[in-house]
C-alpha cells in the first residue's frame, strides 16, 4: 500500500520539479521528470506503486499547468467601434386570402398570396454616454412602381441628457402612432386606427424631444416636423408642423392625450392651402404581462382638406383587447368605428374588426391566425388595405375580408 504521508511529501517535491521544468519545452520537461522518478525507483527510494502514482500526478499537473499557460498566452479579443454598435431587424409578413369588393365588383387585390408588409433593419451606435445615432431602413412594396422600395424610416442623432430630456434630430418616431402601437401590441396584424385610415403617420423629419418624469409616472413627447412623413425628406415649406403627447402611467394603467397641427408638408411657396390640419388624440389602456385592454379616440379637422376650399371633419374610436392564457398561446380582437367625412358625407361610416389567435414558439417570433373584416357604406375610404367602399367617394358600399397566417420575427 502507498503511504499517504510519504506520497504527499513526494508529490509536493514532484510538483515543484514540474514548475521548474516548465521553463523547458514540454517534451523535455516530461522526459526529465520521468527520468528522475525512474532513478528513485531503481535505487529503492520509492516502490513501483509509488512510482506509478507519482508519475500520473506529475503528468496531470504538467498538463493542467501547460493548459493554463496556453490560455493566458492567448491574445485578448480585439476591440473597436463595433463594441458599441447594435444591429436589429424586424419583419411583418403574411400568407392570406383576400376578398375585396367595391359596389359588388371584385377588386384585383382579391385572392391568395404572400405579402411582406414591412421589413426593418436598424443600426444603432453609441458615441458616448450622451450621444448615439440610429439608421433604420424600411422595405415595402410600392404598387404604383410595381417593385419593392427601400426607404429611410429613421435616421437621427440622439442627445440623451437625462431620463427627463432626450433630444433627437432627424427622422424618428412621432409621439402618437408608435405610442399606441406599444399599447396595442399587434402592429404586425394591422396598423393602429389613425395610421390605418391615414389620419396620421408613424415617423417624420424634424426635431424631437421626449422624457420621463417622476420615475416614469409621467411621460412626454413633442416633435416639430416637415409634415410630409418619413418618405419625403428635404421638404421646404412656409411653416412646420407640430405633434405632441403627454401620458400618465399608474401601475398597469396608461392614460394619454395628444394632438397634431400643421399643413402636412403642403404649404410650399408656389402652393395654395386653405386649411390647417388639426387632430386631437386620446387613449386609455390597461396593460399587464398577460392582458391588454384599451380604447383610442381621435377627432380631426381638415386633415385631408388642406388644399381644398371645402372644410371637413373626421372622428373615430378603436377598442382592442388581448389575453395570453398560456406562455405560448393568446387571443386578441379589435374594433374600429370611423366617420371620415362628417361634414361632406356624414352618412359614410367605416366599420373594421379583426380577431385571431397567436402562437409564440420563441420570444422573437409570433404566428397569428387572423380574420379581418372592413365595411364602408355610402362612399369610400382610403386605408392601409386599399380603398374600401363604393366606386366613388360619396356613393356605393363595399367590404374587405381577409383570412390568413400573419407573423413577425425580430432580433
Amino acid at each position: 500500500m502507498l503511504n499517504k504521508a510519504r506520497f504527499k511529501v513526494l508529490s509536493g517535491a514532484i510538483i515543484i520539479g514540474v514548475s521548474a521544468a516548465l521553463s523547458m519545452p514540454a517534451f523535455a520537461a516530461s522526459e526529465t521528470l520521468m527520468n528522475l522518478l525512474s532513478i528513485l525507483r531503481d535505487r529503492g527510494s520509492i516502490s513501483q506503486d509509488e512510482y506509478n502514482a507519482l508519475a500520473n500526478a506529475a503528468k496531470n499537473e504538467s498538463t493542467q499547468t501547460q493548459k493554463a499557460a496556453q490560455k493566458s498566452a492567448q491574445p485578448a479579443p480585439a476591440h473597436g467601434w463595433w463594441d458599441d454598435t447594435r444591429i436589429s431587424g424586424r419583419m411583418y409578413y403574411d400568407m392570406s386570402y383576400i376578398n375585396d369588393k367595391r359596389a359588388g365588383v371584385r377588386q384585383s387585390s382579391s385572392g391568395p398570396g404572400f405579402d411582406i408588409k414591412r421589413f426593418y433593419v436598424g443600426i444603432d451606435h453609441k458615441f458616448s454616454d450622451m450621444f448615439s445615432g440610429d439608421v433604420t431602413t424600411d422595405f415595402t412594396y410600392d404598387s404604383t412602381a410595381g417593385a419593392t422600395q427601400v426607404y429611410i424610416k429613421k435616421a437621427y442623432l440622439d442627445a440623451r441628457i437625462s431620463d427627463a430630456l432626450d433630444i433627437r434630430f432627424g427622422s424618428t418616431d412621432l409621439p402618437w402612432v408608435p405610442f399606441v402601437e406599444g399599447l396595442y401590441g399587434h402592429r404586425y396584424v394591422e396598423n393602429v386606427m389613425i395610421d390605418r385610415t391615414k389620419f396620421g403617420t408613424s415617423a417624420d423629419w424634424g426635431l424631437h424631444v421626449n422624457g420621463k418624469l417622476a420615475d416614469g409616472m409621467f411621460n412626454y413627447a413633442f416633435s416639430v416636423v416637415n409634415g410630409a412623413g418619413y418618405k419625403h425628406p428635404g421638404v421646404h415649406t412656409n411653416s412646420l408642423d407640430f405633434e405632441g403627447r403627454v401620458n400618465a402611467n399608474w401601475n398597469d394603467f396608461v392614460v394619454g392625450v395628444g394632438g397634431y397641427v400643421g399643413k402636412l408638408g403642403k404649404d410650399a411657396e408656389s402652393a395654395t392651402t386653405y386649411h390647417t390640419a388639426k387632430r386631437f388624440d386620446a387613449v386609455a389602456a390597461w396593460v399587464t404581462s398577460q392582458t391588454r385592454i384599451g380604447v383610442e379616440y381621435f377627432n380631426a379637422t381638415d386633415f385631408k382638406n388642406v388644399t381644398s376650399m371645402t372644410s371637413d371633419k373626421a372622428e373615430g374610436v378603436s377598442f382592442f383587447a388581448s389575453y395570453q392564457f398560456d406562455p405560448r398561446w393568446s387571443v386578441f380582437g379589435r374594433y374600429d368605428y370611423v366617420k371620415p367625412n362628417k361634414d361632406t358625407n356624414s352618412s359614410l361610416k367605416d366599420n373594421y374588426y379583426n380577431v385571431g389567435v397567436t402562437y409564440t414558439p420563441a420570444k422573437i417570433v409570433d404566428f397569428s391566425l387572423v380574420y379581418k373584416h372592413d365595411h364602408a357604406g355610402d362612399g369610400s375610404l382610403a386605408t392601409s388595405n386599399g380603398t374600401i367602399g363604393g366606386l366613388t367617394a360619396t356613393t356605393g358600399s363595399g367590404y374587405y375580408d381577409e383570412f390568413g397566417l400573419f407573423s413577425r420575427f425580430r432580433w
